[in-house]
């Protein structure tokens, strides 16, 4: 990670001495909620087919207050003393909680300090990536080279596409979907229970008919199930949303096997509009060895990835590419900007397209499948060692997101930020979870489970998981 940036205060000839920024007390966890019949709400038995959603502190009685300045601040320098402490203490405690983060998808792994110099500029990419407006500052030509990577990497040429750079990956499923709506004003969407939220977000925001597909064990979408549905709404066209890694067990759709059950359902290819959903494992799967492969030499409409996960930037951010045929329904003039627009958002990040291009032309495509193969053999470490130690744990072949029996404590689920669903919860395997954070995961783990075991039984995943990788009395 980068180093501290140095603070000055206001006034040159104010000097702040005794202000220790490493002698700030460590941010607490938030308390778990205690429900009103005196239980602890944070831990529900595992027994129970839902659990509620653990509440934390209201971020109210923790948050940093806004206060006017004093008529001699500018001279006492004390308000730039308090930011600095404040800033202190907020820096250090986004070191302790990066120690401690698995559960989530971000690779931690960056260093933009070369950057920096470009945090002066209010830097805004608002319209056409490809068609200048009469907002000067701008990043376009980084944005553009961003996206031809990416073209170059789903195999499209420069003249077939379009694309942009999102403010996040839910953005890339809202214009993908949205664009498959314009296409087929009264498509169905299809999209299997195990896909993102943003999804279904889509569905609702756009008013489409939305038909949830049935998933196998290891959270593919089920094509027999599919072939089903699609058969009982054969009159009207289709519109999929196919994971490229789903967001709790890591799945990946089998695309070609989707194309296939479209086609054999009497679907031709002008009749269906099939949207990738790639936020972390679109940018992966590429560098998989057998991977099945994402291209738009297949009959595919859109593909969108995060920017932010495993490439790893400091603000949320996605690719978004979809053929240029499908964007002329989304387009149109806005004289304000002197240029078109079909994205999403009006105004867009032009920071993040910099910390992309940045990124992808220190790694190139040798230093991601380095990586990707780094991802892949630690989390088969961490399969084996929850396996060895008598956990429940499964991987999926082409993932790097490994699943186990969620924790029983919730102070231990919030310490590592887990993401958990029902009785499992999962660790992501980034370019930047190292062994040793492994199995400091490991250790605390199998200390603390022991405990929570004294006097009953690990429960059984086999539900979620499969038998072959419960670890339960019943199918040890």
């Amino acid at each position: 990670m980068a180093g501290a940036v140095e603070i000055k205060t206001a006034s040159p000839n104010v000097t702040r001495r005794n202000f220790d920024p490493t002698a700030v007390v460590p941010e607490p966890l938030p308390p778990v909620v205690t429900a009103a019949n005196g239980e602890d709400a944070g831990v529900d038995k595992l027994d129970k087919e839902s659990r509620e959603i653990v509440l934390g502190k209201n971020v109210h009685t923790t948050c940093f207050a806004v206060t006017e300045p004093e008529a001699n601040d500018e001279f006492t320098g004390d308000k730039e003393a308090y930011m600095a402490g404040v800033l202190a203490r907020y820096r250090k405690s986004l070191m302790e909680r990066t120690k401690h983060h698995l559960g989530y998808p971000y690779n931690l792994d960056f260093d933009y300090g070369a950057l920096a110099q470009l945090q002066h500029f209010s830097i805004n990419n608002l319209g056409d990536p490809f068609i200048e407006s009469n907002y000067g500052v701008h990043s376009r030509q980084f944005e553009v080279g961003v996206l031809d990577w990416f073209a170059r990497l789903w195999e499209i040429e420069k003249n077939d596409f379009w694309g942009y750079i999102t403010n996040c990956g839910t953005e890339g499923n809202l214009h993908g979907i949205l664009v498959g709506r314009e296409v087929f004003p009264d498509g169905i969407l299809y999209a299997s229970r195990e896909s993102h939220y943003s999804v279904f977000k889509a569905a609702r925001m756009y008013r489409m008919e939305c038909v949830k597909v049935d998933t196998l064990i290891s959270g593919e979408i089920d094509c027999a199930d599919f072939r089903a549905k699609l058969l009982a709404n054969k009159g009207k066209p289709a519109i999929i949303n196919v994971n490229i890694g789903t967001t709790v067990k890591g799945a990946v759709d089998d695309l070609d096997l989707v194309i296939q059950t479209l086609e054999g359902c009497g679907f031709s290819r002008d009749r269906f509009y099939i949207h990738c959903d790639g936020a972390l494992f679109g940018l992966m799967m590429p560098f998989v060895k057998r991977a099945p492969k994402v291209s738009f030499k297949k009959p595919i409409g859109s593909v969108s990835v995060s920017g932010h996960k495993f490439v790893g930037c400091p603000m949320p951010c996605g690719v978004q590419i979809t053929r240029m045929e499908h964007v002329n329904a989304l387009s149109s003039n806005v004289e304000y900007l002197a240029s078109r627009d079909a994205t999403i958002m009006g105004s867009r990040n032009g920071h993040a397209p910099i910390f992309l291009w940045y990124t992808l032309n220190r790694k190139g495509y040798n230093g991601f499948a380095k990586e990707v193969q780094k991802c892949l053999r630690n989390a088969h470490y961490l399969k084996d060692q929850l396996r060895a130690a008598g956990i429940g744990a499964m991987l999926n072949e082409l993932s790097s997101t490994v699943v186990f029996e969620r924790p029983r404590d919730e102070d231990f689920v919030r310490r590592w930020q887990l993401a958990c669903e029902g009785n499992i919860a999962h660790v992501v395997v980034m370019p930047s979870v190292s062994i040793e954070k492994l199995d400091v995961f490991l250790n605390e783990l199998v200390k603390n489970r022991s405990t929570w075991y004294q006097e009953q039984q690990p429960p059984c995943i086999a539900a979620d998981i499969g038998k072959e990788n419960c670890a339960c009395p019943l199918h040890k």
